[in-house]
């Protein structure tokens, strides 16, 4: 039997991957009846682009933000010989939105898949229960660690009762005496309290650093071990902010002798010396939404004496006198416990036996015999053939994305509008057209793969924006390029496109100082929202409040005003519509997939069928005229298209591709029907040279992409509006691959 297996792995330094290599080993090292050996590799998954020295056995690595390396890893998978996948999974372990990037992968894998769930949450958001439900969906079988989880999966996930296996975490089978590794540490004089695993605000250690005073005044000889890193995720987006916080708590209770930090990630070998040594071990977690603790059952494994708080996995493990529970963030209930079991050692031994005989049943080899148990029984089952859907676009198939060109374009005031082939155009300067454009790509880019290029991005643009504000809430729009105004206010089409890219910040912000930037930018440019008169202007406006009221929807008032501008576009629409000429003006121009596209937005946030309706209606009559042939013909600018005149083939420029992109996804999630992510691909591919010229308008060596092209050929220059108006649609085309996955959960 050969298994792969799908998980973070050291020397990553992740509780999961620990448990994936206990796995691994305890399924390989397994005696079978059938004397066939187990062998096993693994597929690890790497963080933030760093790079692990791993062991022979990772055959493969996933960038966990690069969608392309989950394909590549399942063709892998599909050609490797295995007989089937187990599959840790945890939310954060994978990359896109709530680690969306793992269902393609288990649509495409073609042998049964274990899945091992650490965390099951029971209020999950929308995207988290979509996901999660897909997930057990296309799994074999579904494997938690504690009964309360079962329940969870049946009630709140529908996942069918006989799918799901309870299996406990398993636990190393490591002991060591207790007077030995005390006097090894220089500890045999001391009362041992002892908390480990990564350190985080839910943890809670500072309740049991409040007990302490209590505790020491009667057993000076008391120390509290705190025994572990903080983790990776928090170091990046915090620091040290937690761990400092505790140190300064000790020094304000004069307990620098009986609190020590050992701010290391150490081996399984040296942690149950540790957990050996200690008379008690804590996990004081502040609430009660911990459905697993491998540190728990670590330290049941050691015969621990543990005092918890009643987490969902503490109540269930620390049953029938296994140990004591304290109510969450009581310091004073806890410091009594402490007294009760020091004051009758009888009890703390009692406790002590209890967990011990407990977690000898589940020690890794015992686990691993449960899982080769299952393993075994998935492969004598008949083989039922998967039903996969059929995939809308293979991401495998796109140019690799890339901000290289946008960075040559971008400096320390903002991105430069135009260039010379793929070279910035200095004399032309900056608009806020393209600073817009740029902040709605980078935010994108970094929601969808977490690119820290895109973050770095991010304030430079939002910052060109703040400056171009006049006092009335309107905007500049050009800039030259020793940054001297060269207009007093900007068009609206400008405005418009600002108040999208702010709206999709309010939304979507990576931090709390770009959205109180944005907000204050948003709200000063709001009075102006009734004063627009271009109807284009409108619609982006109208996709920037639908944005913002995605994340804010008790907000009435801008509500109304998003209503009242909906209102605005449909007698535009009514006005010019005939029976054969479905559209908001008597003529066709540009940008024109983004007045249906403000529609879509706007019905899903109204819930108005009379706005879907027009919203529908005018985008079938623009599909009709542009996607006759099978492949995107824009409208051209050189004369555009009147009613009952000649339609222009060019000059088709990238905004109007990137529009009907935008146009077919938004369809797509207000409707579900998946016939608007065929065309949602069609129009993307007019970017690669499905278009009337039949060339590509990407180019790979500069990674920008050209302006568009006359009936002559392609305008080689690769300014920021059509680089932006590519990347921003690349991006859109898979958020639609992976809303394709979800769109069943």
């Amino acid at each position: 039997m050969k298994i792969a297996h799908i998980s973070t792995y050291p020397p990553r330094e992740c509780g999961i991957g620990t448990f994936t290599q206990n796995l691994l080993h305890s399924l390989v090292n397994v005696e079978r009846k059938d004397t066939k050996p187990v062998t096993a590799f693994v597929v690890a998954i790497s963080d933030h682009e760093q790079v692990y020295a791993y062991p022979p056995e990772v055959k493969l690595v996933i960038q966990q933000e690069q969608q392309a390396d989950y394909l590549e890893a399942v063709n892998f998978i599909n050609l490797s010989g295995a007989d089937l996948c187990i599959l840790e999974h945890e939310f954060g372990i994978y990359g896109g939105q709530n680690g969306v990037y793992i269902l393609p992968f288990l649509h495409r894998l073609e042998i049964p898949v274990i899945v091992i769930l650490h965390t099951v949450l029971k209020m999950p958001s929308y995207n988290e229960k979509a996901v999660l439900k897909e997930i057990c969906k296309m799994a074999t079988k579904v494997v938690v660690m504690s009964v309360k989880a079962m329940g969870f999966l049946d009630e709140i996930y529908g996942v069918p009762k006989e799918k799901i296996s309870f299996i406990h975490h398993g636990v190393p089978d490591i002991h060591f005496d207790k007077l030995a590794v005390k006097k090894e540490f220089k500890l045999e004089d001391k009362k041992i309290l002892l908390t480990f695993g990564f350190i985080g605000r839910n943890k809670g250690i500072e309740t049991v650093i409040k007990a302490l005073p209590g505790v020491i005044e009667k057993y000076p000889n008391a120390l509290y071990i705190i025994l572990g890193k903080t983790h990776p995720n928090i170091l990046r987006h915090s620091g040290e902010e937690y761990r400092n916080y505790l140190h300064r708590l000790v020094k304000s209770l004069h307990l620098e002798d009986h609190v020590l930090f050992l701010n290391e990630f150490i081996d399984q070998q040296e942690l149950f010396k540790y957990l050996s040594a200690s008379d008690v071990y804590i996990t004081p977690y502040i609430n009660e939404a911990q459905i697993t603790s491998g540190t728990l059952s670590y330290a049941l494994g050691a015969g621990c004496a543990v005092i918890s708080t009643p987490y969902w996995h503490a109540t269930e493990l620390l049953a029938e006198g296994r140990g004591r529970l304290f109510g969450f963030g009581n310091s004073d209930e806890l410091a009594t416990i402490f007294m009760e079991l020091f004051d009758h050692p009888e009890n703390l031994r009692e406790i002590q036996e209890k967990a011990y005989v407990y977690g000898k049943g589940i020690t890794w080899p015992k686990i691993g015999e449960k899982y080769e148990q299952l393993c075994s029984a998935m492969l004598a089952e008949p083989k039922n053939a998967m039903v996969r859907k059929k995939t809308i676009v293979d991401p495998l198939l796109l140019p690799p994305f890339s901000l290289a060109h946008i960075k040559r374009l971008t400096d320390d005031t903002g991105i430069i509008q135009h260039a010379k082939f793929g070279i910035p155009n200095l004399k032309e300067g900056y608009c806020l057209d393209d600073n817009a454009r740029a902040l709605l790509m980078v935010l994108m880019a970094y929601k969808q793969k977490k690119d820290m290029q895109a973050l770095e991005l991010s304030p430079i643009y939002l910052s060109y924006i703040h400056y171009m504000q006049n006092k009335d809430g309107m905007f500049r729009n050009f800039l030259s390029f020793n940054r001297n105004f060269l207009d007093e206010v900007g068009s609206e089409d400008s405005f418009g496109r600002t108040i999208w890219a702010l709206g999709y910040l309010l939304g979507n912000a990576p931090n709390d100082a770009y959205y109180q930037t944005g907000r204050l930018v948003f709200f000063s440019a709001a009075p102006n929202f009734e004063k627009l008169q271009s109807i284009r202007s409108i619609a982006n406006t109208m996709i920037g409040i639908s944005y913002y009221l995605r994340s804010n929807p008790s907000d009435d008032g801008m509500t109304e005003r998003l209503r009242k501008l909906a209102n605005i576009l449909i007698k535009h629409f009514e006005d010019n519509s005939t029976s054969e000429w479905k559209w908001f003006e008597p003529l066709l121009a540009y940008d024109n997939g983004m007045l249906p596209l403000a529609l879509l937005h706007s019905a899903e946030i109204l819930n108005d069928d009379r706005v879907q309706a027009v919203a529908l209606a005018s985008m079938n009559f623009l599909t009709a005229i542009t996607m006759k042939d099978g492949y995107l013909s824009i409208i051209g600018n050189k004369e555009w298209y009147r009613k009952d005149g000649e339609r222009s083939l060019f000059a088709q420029q990238p905004i109007d591709a990137l529009a009907m992109v935008l146009m077919y996804h938004q369809a797509f999630h207000l409707t579900k029907a998946k016939q608007y992510l065929n065309q949602l691909y069609t129009s993307f591919m007019w970017f690669l040279g499905e278009n009337d010229l039949r060339m590509s308008l990407y180019d790979f060596e500069t990674k920008g992409c050209c302006d568009g092209f006359e009936n002559d050929g392609v305008n080689r220059n690769q300014g920021a509006e059509s680089s932006l108006a590519y990347l921003i649609s690349h991006l859109t085309v898979l958020q639609a691959y992976d809303d394709f996955y979800k769109s069943d959960a």
